[in-house]
């Protein structure tokens, strides 16, 4: 299986919003942060991260969305174009873990699934001006 961050950062965000509109709340945050990490791996990807020949990054870049987020700034730094490309500084990831996904239902409210999805939001527009710019 080959990697593909770009189709995976989308079908997440797809499935998301439909869970998230059924109010299948703690499976719409999973996938509200796997978006965001296939996303922000694409634009690494992108910024100059290298990957395997099954298209998987290095160790240190096999992180989750609480994790890449933090990860992403030492890629977009190095490449001409990573200046229009910054996040914000606080981590909307940061209480968000991808064993969470074990977790039961009634864990997860409205409020905590729409900061997620805003985080995994400005992760889409961004990947969205990558594609426009011709990057991604």
């Amino acid at each position: 299986m080959n990697c593909d961050f770009l189709d995976a950062h989308e079908r997440h965000w797809e499935d998301a919003e439909l869970l998230n509109e059924k109010e299948r709340l703690a499976n719409a945050d999973h996938l509200y942060g796997m978006s965001a990490e296939c996303g922000l791996k694409r634009l690494m990807i992108c910024f100059g991260m290298s990957v395997g020949a099954s298209g998987l990054p290095p160790d240190s870049d096999r992180k989750h969305a609480d994790g890449i987020w933090d990860r992403f700034d030492a890629y977009r730094h190095g490449h001409p174009q990573g200046a229009g490309y910054a996040l914000p500084t606080n981590n909307p990831f940061a209480n968000w873990k991808a064993g969470q996904r074990y977790a039961a239902r009634e864990g997860f409210d409205k409020s905590l699934v729409l900061a997620h999805r805003e985080g995994a939001e400005i992760v889409r527009h961004m990947v969205a001006k990558a594609r426009k710019e011709g990057l991604a």
